[in-house]
Order: C-alpha cells, then structure tokens, then sequence
C-alpha cells in the first residue's frame, strides 16, 4: 500500500504516523493492509505526507528502475525483469503460463511442453513474490 511506502520512506512509525495526522493507529494499520479509507482519513495522510489526494488512491504497482535499491539487486533478478515493468504483467505472465501448461496437458497430452508451461508458471510466480518481498512494485 502507497501509505506504507510513504511512511517507511520518511522512517516513521506507524503510531508518529498517526498522531501527526490525528487518525487511530489501528485506522493507520487497516488502511496499509489494504482497506478502504475514509476521505477524511485520505484528506489527514495527504495532509501529513503533503501530497495530492488522488496519490493515496493509487496503488503503486510499478518497479522504481531508477531507484538505489532496484540497484543493488542482483544483475540476474534486473535482467529477469527488463522490459517488465508493472506487477499486473508478470501476473499475466503467470496465468497465461498455467493456462498454456492445462490446455497441453488436457487437449494433446505432450510431458515437455506441459513440464515446461508449467516450470515457467512457478518460475514467474516466485520472481514476483521476490519482488513483493523486496518491495520494489
């Protein structure tokens, strides 16, 4: 959630958070796990992170290649995902994959192409969850 981001950017606490915007620490932790936010409570973390409303109902979903983290990673992992930008393509990637890997197993039983439809399915399934982790969408 962008909230989180925003924070951790700045070295905050969830509870500074909190009072500096005047919303409950419980209302901060629901709305970085996802929840839906008043606009009141929007209209106090734009406030506090001085930045336009429509920034906080966006969810960031694209990889900062120009960030100093996205560096330091591993020059596989940044190969891994050159030309990839949004988590929404590697999720396709991901489904199509499976997909793929069902039809050949249940249309024209064919063990490689099944094997490898599949291994590719996993293969995209764990770089996005190593991208999650890291926190780089």
């Amino acid at each position: 959630m962008i909230v989180r981001r925003l924070r951790e950017k700045r070295n905050w606490s969830q509870e500074q958070l909190a009072i500096m915007s005047g919303l409950s620490t419980r209302t901060i932790q629901r709305i970085e796990s996802g929840n839906k936010a008043s606009l009141e409570s929007l209209k106090a973390l734009a406030s506090v992170f001085e930045i336009d409303i429509s920034k906080l109902q966006e969810e960031i979903i694209v990889i900062d290649k120009t960030s100093a983290e996205w560096n330091k990673e591993p020059l596989l992992v940044r190969f891994a995902f050159w030309g990839l930008k949004a988590r929404k393509q590697i999720v396709m990637l991901e489904i199509t994959t499976v997909l793929l890997g069902l039809a050949t197993w249940i249309i024209k039983p064919d063990i490689f192409a099944t094997s490898a439809f599949f291994l590719l399915a996993y293969i995209f399934s764990n770089m996005k969850h190593y991208i999650d982790t890291k926190k780089h969408w």
